[in-house]
């Protein structure tokens, strides 16, 4: 176990320890401290509930045996209202405990007893899984033989760089942030002027005189009536 750490930073993550035995409490206090972890402790559910009024927590470790309700039962109470990531703790080794915790909405379950490390793994794990996903930044738009690189501006026919105008550039950067979404007439303007409006469907006929076989039958630049424009990625 770690030799004790320096106070966690006041936006660390906040623990809620919630055990019955005094000595675990303490223990695990001391270790999830010294991870860097702000630790809040508890002896059993009903003080466990007064802390989760107050107290806003961004993960539970609850104690499945403890005198009067337990800690499924407090895990299954605290699921009705809340999605704070919890782990369980118990002294019982069998599948169908565990099963019981995952199914009562769980995120992870450690048998008693346990190496302090574990738990600080499987707590790093748990919040790992709870980061949301954040998609990469789009670097290109490919639509049936054309590729546009956004952050250059440019649109390739294969090796083929076409030629556009600075407008036609901006109309191609709007429609590819959202391919297949309709763009309204005003959004491709830029400035909202009616007159601008208008000008967008004569520099959209341009643009598409660049990438459309029948600009009269567009496969890519497809007008949606009365709205706007919208990005198609025709084979």
């Amino acid at each position: 176990m770690p030799h004790p750490a320096a106070k966690p930073s006041d936006d660390a993550p906040h623990l809620l320890v919630v055990d019955d035995d005094r000595r675990i409490r303490d223990l695990l206090s001391r270790f999830l401290a010294g991870e860097g972890y702000r630790v809040t402790t508890a002896d059993n559910a009903r003080d466990a509930r007064a802390k989760l009024t107050g107290l806003s927590f961004d993960l539970l470790i609850l104690d499945v045996m403890m005198p009067g309700e337990t800690g499924f039962e407090l895990a299954k109470s605290i699921r009705g209202t809340s999605s704070v990531p919890i782990l369980m703790l118990t002294a019982r080794d069998g599948a169908e405990s565990r099963i019981e915790g995952l199914q009562i909405g769980a995120d992870d379950y450690l048998s008693k007893p346990f190496e302090p490390r574990e738990l600080s793994l499987r707590i790093a794990n748990i919040f790992k899984r709870a980061q949301p996903v954040v998609a990469p930044p789009v670097e290109s738009v490919r639509f049936g033989p054309f590729v546009y690189h956004l952050a250059r501006g440019e649109l390739r026919k294969g090796d083929d760089v076409i030629r556009l105008t600075d407008r036609e550039r901006e109309m191609l950067r709007i429609l590819t942030a959202t391919p297949g979404e309709t763009v309204t007439r005003m959004a491709l303007a830029g400035n909202g002027d009616q007159t601008s409006e208008r000008a967008v469907d004569v520099q959209v006929n341009r643009l598409r005189r660049k990438i459309e076989t029948n600009p009269a039958n567009p496969l890519f630049v497809q007008t949606v009536r009365g709205i706007g424009y919208r990005l198609v990625s025709a084979p």
